[in-house]
Parts: C-alpha cells; structure tokens; sequence
C-alpha cells in the first residue's frame, strides 16, 4: 500500500481488492498467499470489508486452489480484524511470518460454532480426512458422511481447509497449524 500505515475507507479497500486479483495468478496446486500487513498501525473495517474479506471471498470462489492468509498483524489492526469477522460470523486465518515467509504462530481470527469447530479440531489432530473417515471415527455422534462433508466443505470454503478431489471422493487438510 505504498507506505502507508493507515487503511481506511471501502474505495481504497476495493482498490488493493482489484490490484490482488490482477496480481494472483491461477494455480494448480493449493497455494497459501499471505496478505502481509507488517508496518500497518490502523486498518477500518471498511477497508478489511472490501480488500481481504473481498480478496478471500473471490479466491475461494473463483481461484479454486488460493488460500489467503493474513500475516503480521499488530494488535490494533488484529482487533479490528477480529471484530469485524466475529460480527459476520466468520473466520480467517492468521500467522506471523519467519524468514523465508515460514509460519510462525497460526491461528484463527474469528470464531467457528461448536459443529464447526469440532470439526475443524478434528482435521486439525487428523491431518488429510475424509467424511466417512470422521462418520466411522466417530461414529457414536450419529453423523453421516453428508453431514461430515457438508461441515468439510463449508471449512474448505472459509479457507481452513484445503479440499482435494480424489476420483469421486474429497479429502480435506488444514491449511496450516495452529501454533
């Protein structure tokens, strides 16, 4: 953002929105793209609205193998952040970048309710998981495998999970660690 340390308004937002699209190339892998917000002191939620909220909404829709991360936050812009997307009943990923943009500390920013979170728990002690995996695994919930996948694929739609096809089947992983 060309220097700047304070993000504000919905214009600006919409503008790094169409600068982010122009600049993601397609992938045919999944592919972990970290919005870096290091040196940002104040980001509105106007601006979070349109440019990451935006960016993560078209990549998840339109670049089917994009995930955004936001990276480096500081906590006034974390809290702006998290308020925002705990009003729309959302999330996102967040980490710290290392040297050599290694993932340091990841974690979620917003909430997930108790089916979805339960679910992303399960992926996150499972690793690669299938619905029928989780509907046989636990079994003692009475959960189907559409129910499971159901819950898989609206994670995978946040961007928690990356979603690979496998023949008529899906498997899902999280996208990163939690720290």
């Amino acid at each position: 953002m060309g220097g700047q340390t304070v993000l504000s308004g919905a214009l600006p937002g919409r503008r790094l929105l169409s600068a982010l699209i122009a600049a993601t190339p397609l992938s045919e892998v999944p592919t972990r793209v970290f919005l870096d917000f290091s040196g940002i002191q104040v980001a509105t939620a106007s601006f979070l609205r349109e440019a990451v909220i935006g960016f993560r909404d078209y990549a998840r829709q339109s670049l089917c193998n994009v995930y955004p991360v936001i990276a480096n936050l500081l906590p006034a812009v974390a809290e702006e952040l998290d308020f925002f997307v705990r009003a729309r009943g959302d999330v996102l990923w967040s980490c710290e970048l290392g040297s050599e943009d290694t993932v340091v500390s990841a974690r979620l920013i917003g909430d997930l309710d108790p089916a979805q979170r339960s679910t992303f728990d399960a992926a996150l002690q499972l690793g690669t998981i299938t619905a029928p995996e989780l509907a046989a695994r636990f079994g003692d919930q009475r959960i189907g495998p559409t129910a499971w996948n159901n819950r898989l694929s609206a994670l995978a739609n946040k961007g928690l999970l990356v979603e690979r096809k496998q023949g008529k089947s899906k498997s899902f992983s999280p996208l990163l660690e939690i720290a």
